[in-house]
């Protein structure tokens, strides 16, 4: 819930006419005040000053014979008595005391009538709501900062031109300067100084050279050190905004294979549910590392080579386990990661994940949690809850989510589950399932 104001125009302003209503029926009050007020001021022996115009300013005397206004040079005023807008909103030393009950009167009747008036106003304009003013709600304790959610998400989508006819190939996005193949550039820029990372930092994958590449899908040619040897990995770059699909893996990997690189290794913002399933196509493994969304913003950032800009995020092992008539329940066995210097592919255990959630009706569009668990919870993990709170926490309850195995649930009945596991490094993968 957000505060609202109202948004006030002059043509809101102009099209109520309720403000011409309300002026007939409110402004007789106000002649009828400064009536009695200049008759009270008439025979007043003092000249005072009043305002005429924007900024002229007048000494009028209201005891002439004839009882007119006579201004200062004795010629009659083209009026008998104040104007409206000339009344003072406070009144003179040398009013007498009877003008001063007068004066109150008029300023009552005028901002009785002013204050309908905007109150018309605001009822007929428009409001505007202020997104950055929510509303405090005292009873809830924020344990949490405030955070988005960010994501492509894992689907293809068909390029059609303006004819509704499917287009084969998309023609690549252009960057910022508006020269294709820009951003291929400044990822591999970016590549030559922050490396690939792994979910150890002994683990990262340094090149010692990284040159473009004339291929169709391999964009670069990257050389790192492995046991003592030098291996040569093929750089596949997805696209800037899009989904890296299986196909595409699978086409890098054959024409990876061809030009005789050892590892395909793949940069990109997302990857469907099935391009994630696929790590080897024949002898080359295919790492695919996660491009970080500050790359999006990579011309207004720094290239220090500290962040972790290109992580690779091995693939989670998961089991579906039948637990009764209609029921199942999924199982979090750990997670593979790849390991360069040794080639080999190394499992941990599922402490090394920081959550996973599950999916269980999975429409294929998308992902809804509807099962969140834990179990990488770092050492003393209600500290900072209980400090937030100022309570106890139910530490039963919340140990409940600190598991490697999901509740039962029944089978889906879009006959398909989908699992994401997410790391301590906010890297995440998407699995689909059919129980």
């Amino acid at each position: 819930m957000y505060k609202r104001v109202p948004h006030i125009t002059l043509k809101a302003i102009a099209n109520n006419t309720e403000i011409d209503a309300i002026y007939e029926q409110r402004h007789p009050a106000v002649e009828a005040a400064l009536g009695r007020l200049n008759e009270t001021l008439r025979g007043h022996q003092t000249p005072f000053a009043v305002t005429r115009g924007a900024r002229k300013r007048e000494t009028v005397d209201f005891a002439a014979p004839d009882g007119t206004i006579r201004l200062p040079n004795g010629d009659p005023a083209p009026r008998n008595g104040l104007l409206e807008w000339e009344v003072p909103r406070e009144a003179p030393q040398d009013w007498p005391p009877g003008a001063r009950s007068a004066l109150s009167a008029f300023w009552q009747a005028r901002i009785a009538r002013q204050t309908e008036i905007d109150a018309s106003i605001a009822r007929k304009a428009d409001y505007e709501t202020l997104y950055d003013q929510p509303f405090e709600d005292k009873s809830k304790v924020r344990v949490a900062g405030p955070f988005t959610v960010e994501s492509l998400a894992p689907h293809r989508t068909l390029a059609v031109d303006e004819d509704d006819e499917l287009v084969p190939h998309p023609p690549e996005p252009r960057t910022g300067s508006g020269q294709i193949g820009d951003f291929t550039s400044m990822i591999l820029e970016n590549l030559r100084t922050a490396g690939v990372q792994q979910a150890r930092k002994k683990d990262r994958i340094v090149f010692s050279s990284l040159n473009p590449w004339p291929g169709e899908l391999v964009a670069a040619d990257g050389r790192y050190a492995h046991g003592g040897q030098e291996r040569r990995a093929g750089l596949f770059i997805g696209p800037e905004f899009g989904t890296v699909a299986r196909s595409d893996l699978a086409a890098a990997a054959r024409e990876a294979a061809e030009a005789g690189f050892d590892v395909l290794v793949a940069c990109a913002f997302a990857y469907d549910a099935h391009a994630s399933e696929l790590r080897k196509l024949g002898r080359i493994p295919i790492l695919k590392a996660r491009m970080n969304a500050d790359l999006h913003m990579a011309d207004d950032l720094r290239n220090t080579g500290k962040g972790n800009l290109f992580v690779i995020f091995g693939e989670p092992d998961i089991e579906v386990e039948p637990t009764g008539a209609d029921q199942i329940r999924v199982r979090l066995c750990g997670v593979d990661v790849f390991h360069p210097q040794t080639g080999e592919i190394r499992s941990h255990g599922p402490n090394d994940i920081a959550c996973w959630f599950i999916d269980t009706e999975y429409d294929g569009e998308s992902f809804f949690v509807r099962h969140a668990y834990f179990p990488g919870t770092r050492s003393n993990p209600y500290k900072a809850l209980e400090t937030t709170l100022k309570a106890e926490v139910d530490r039963e309850a919340w140990e409940s989510l600190q598991r490697d195995v999901s509740r039962p649930f029944p089978k889906p009945s879009t006959g398909r589950i989908a699992v994401k596991v997410i790391n301590h490094l906010g890297d995440e993968v998407m699995k689909i399932f059919r129980p």
